[in-house]
């Protein structure tokens, strides 16, 4: 895929849209913790690491291609987020921002743990 083929929040830094996902999910009464266990799960960076990518200002693109292991759960993420259905968006980069973004609304909306992480229930 050429650069222009791309959307230009994949060059953009992951840092510069993270202080929107913390402040969505602080208006609504949850914490930096949630959001960063959730980023962790979808990644499978550890805190420091995460911490290092925020740092250095890492872009989506390289941020997702960095990712010490990208959940294999990740593809029980349905369900829209702006209008687009996240399991339709074909471009790879384009569509792991989809899914933390729908992390990121289902932690505002109020869900559990466990059902954002999808883990089983008692288990």
């Amino acid at each position: 895929m050429q650069d222009m083929d791309k959307h230009r929040i994949c060059s953009a830094s992951f840092a510069s849209v993270y202080p929107y996902y913390l402040a969505k999910a602080e208006k609504k009464g949850r914490t930096k913790a949630e959001v960063d266990e959730i980023i962790r799960w979808l990644t499978g960076h550890c805190q420091e690491g995460l911490d290092a990518q925020l740092a250095n200002r890492t872009s989506f693109e390289d941020f997702f291609a960095q990712a010490p292991g990208m959940n294999p759960s990740r593809s029980l993420i349905t369900g829209t987020v702006c209008g687009v259905r996240v399991e339709a968006v074909e471009e790879p980069t384009m569509r792991e921002i989809r899914y933390l973004d729908k992390l990121v609304d289902e932690l505002a909306k109020g869900k559990v743990m466990e059902k954002i992480l999808r883990r089983p229930v008692g288990g």
